[in-house]
């Protein structure tokens, strides 16, 4: 069996309390309150301030591949943000922005388009 990364996050800022990365094999589905029960920093948290997120199995893994990290969830789209280590300033904080992988595919698509525009 494959479960995919599970984000559990602050429903007021979108800011990552717990990243619940992918499994695989002989694991199981779980519930927020079971989560809540057997993850100490969420066991030390009010449920009700905290929504969580579940992607399918292998989402965002070339994301992960160049060092990248959810910091925060888009409130209003749910899609996760990622923090990307500087290769020149690795200890400035970087600003949380939409993954890489969706930027790349939103500029092919964008490419795609200005090409059909052209001939």
């Amino acid at each position: 069996m494959e479960i995919g990364a599970k984000i559990y996050y602050e429903n007021q800022t979108g800011n990552v309390v717990l990243n619940i990365g992918e499994l695989r094999g002989h694991v199981f589905e779980t519930t927020k309150e079971h989560d809540f029960a057997s993850y100490k920093i969420l066991s030390e948290r009010v449920p009700e301030t905290d929504d969580v997120v579940q992607f399918e199995y292998g989402a965002y893994r070339s994301d992960y591949l160049e060092g990248g990290v959810i910091t925060r969830i888009d409130l209003d789209t749910l899609e996760p943000l990622f923090t990307y280590p500087d290769p020149v300033d690795p200890e400035t904080p970087q600003e949380p922005r939409l993954a890489l992988s969706k930027q790349v595919e939103t500029l092919m698509q964008d490419n795609t388009l200005l090409k059909g525009c052209i001939h």
